[in-house]
């Protein structure tokens, strides 16, 4: 057994640290890691944002941020985090002047002994990034290799790059100013515990690998579902649109790990080789194998909500889509001919994360008696979402006269080991501090996943829906994708 290695003293500093993502996850996950000591003494948090706050000011913020995500905060817990606490207001353009925010990390390493470590966390829109690292390693901030034994790390927010060109442009300044082993590309979905456990489940069990292709697997559903809109990610959210989102990287990266074959050794290398093998399979997705969508308005849970279009700094005439559905093929020899179909979207009618596998259906000659219209398909359902479970359904006999067969079902949730132990941001902010690279993609898949969607994307733009909107939030999304696999012979999952 390998020994995981302890995270190791660090100062972390978060630019874009009053945004969305570091309110609602990052600051939380640090403090509860730190008040359970899961991470050293020897750590303090550095907040780079355009506004201007000292460090009081600052700790108020996150204070507040932190009784928004867990109801409250414990008094010791919160007097020993907050004395670790700084803030440096700086710009993310690449040409502000980061000399303060230089000043303030040397001053913070010496006060709290951080032996040097630094872990750049980049919680800003996609195209800051060249920016600030340019800006970084300009004021020596970053370096490749070690400094007088001390390392620089980076945590970069997906998406990496707008497509294949710009990700490898961006590929090549971080080769340049801190390297391939020190930059972390994270997807929170890979610290999920279900997406985790998915590799134990296919792996660690003979029930389920052996069927595990394209003798027995009918296709696959992919689904990412919301019910929430942009929230106040605007201006984030015109840049991206649903696939940059959420498409090229949770969703493949799902994929990824549901098609790859066993690695011969469960190190980062040889699971990050695998996912890679498989997206290398993927052909680029043709527009006729493709829907997008836009929501306008409706009603979820009762009340009403705005169209994309009237969301704060949205355009009235935006075209970006807010839903996608798409089907791939992975063409290998485990997977030749087995459907894989992929659908995002937001302000649908339920929030909804989950990895379907739907099996064939078996010769039923034999049953040609009984009355079989209860019955489907064998299906593994692995859901992701808050109410992380695994269900698989399987034929019986209904007790009585009737001859009947129907599906059943079989199923475990997390909360049958108690409460889960950490949210996703805390195992990949830890395993950071550890510097353990396994769930954080590589170069290579970051590339192969834009190679994937970049003609659709290309296509989209030069063909403008004439539609938008084209479905009303609060329903499962655009009649053409309901139709996309009827075509098809098949039809989404449901409920």
């Amino acid at each position: 057994m390998t020994a995981i290695p302890n995270p190791e003293p660090a100062t972390f500093i978060i630019f874009g640290v009053t945004g969305d993502l570091s309110q609602r996850l990052l600051l939380p996950a640090l403090y509860r890691l730190f008040s359970e000591r899961a991470i050293p003494e020897g750590f303090a948090v550095v907040g780079v944002a355009r506004k201007m706050l000292r460090n009081e000011g600052f700790r108020t913020f996150v204070r507040d941020a932190i009784t928004r995500a867990y109801g409250g905060v414990d008094a010791d817990a919160w007097q020993r985090f907050a004395s670790r606490l700084y803030y440096a207001p700086g710009d993310f353009s690449g040409q502000g002047d980061h000399g303060p925010i230089a000043l303030v990390v040397q001053q913070v390493e010496q006060q709290h002994r951080t032996g040097g470590n630094r872990v750049f966390y980049l919680a800003t829109p996609p195209s800051t990034f060249e920016g600030i690292l340019t800006t970084l390693h300009k004021m020596e901030l970053v370096r490749p290799g070690r400094r007088n034994g001390a390392w620089n790390r980076v945590i970069i927010e997906k998406p990496f790059g707008q497509n294949e060109a710009s990700s490898r442009q961006l590929n090549v300044l971080v080769d340049r100013v801190i390297g391939e082993e020190n930059i972390f590309r994270i997807d929170h979905y890979l610290g999920k515990e279900t997406v985790q456990n998915m590799l134990v489940l296919r792996f660690a069990n003979t029930v389920f690998e052996p069927i595990w292709d394209r003798r027995y697997v009918d296709h696959v559903q992919i689904t990412f579902v919301e019910e929430e809109g942009i929230g106040g990610r605007g201006r984030f959210y015109e840049e991206v649109g649903v696939v940059r989102d959420v498409v090229q990287n949770h969703m493949f990266q799902l994929l990824a790990i549901t098609a790859m074959e066993p690695p011969a050794v469960f190190d980062a290398e040889g699971f990050r080789n695998e996912k890679a093998k498989v997206l290398r399979a993927i052909q680029p997705i043709r527009p006729e194998d493709a829907v997008r969508g836009q929501y306008g308005p409706g009603v979820i849970r009762g009340k009403p909500v705005p169209g994309y279009r009237q969301e704060e700094g949205i355009s009235a005439t935006s075209m970006t889509p807010t839903y996608a559905a798409m089907r791939l093929a992975i063409d290998n020899w485990r997977w030749a001919g087995v459907p894989f179909y992929l659908r995002a979207g937001k302000r649908l009618h339920k929030k909804d994360t989950e990895i379907v596998v739907v099996f064939r259906q078996p010769p039923l000659r034999l049953f040609k008696d009984f009355d079989t219209s209860g019955m489907d398909p064998n299906i593994l359902v692995l859901n992701t979402t808050e109410e992380e479970k695994i269900l698989l359904s399987f034929a019986a006999r209904v007790p009585g006269h009737q001859q009947q067969i129907r599906s059943v079902a079989l199923d475990f949730d997390y909360a049958r080991f108690g409460p889960a132990e950490h949210p996703p941001y805390e195992h990949l902010l830890l395993d950071v501090l550890r510097g353990m690279r396994r769930f954080f993609p590589r170069r290579d898949e970051v590339e192969l996943q834009w190679t994937i969607v970049d003609p659709l994307l290309e296509h989209w733009d030069a063909s403008p829906p004439a539609d938008f909107p084209n479905y009303p939030a609060g329903s499962q999304g655009p009649a053409a994708a309901e139709e996309f696999l009827i075509r098809d012979g098949r039809q989404w999952k449901t409920g």
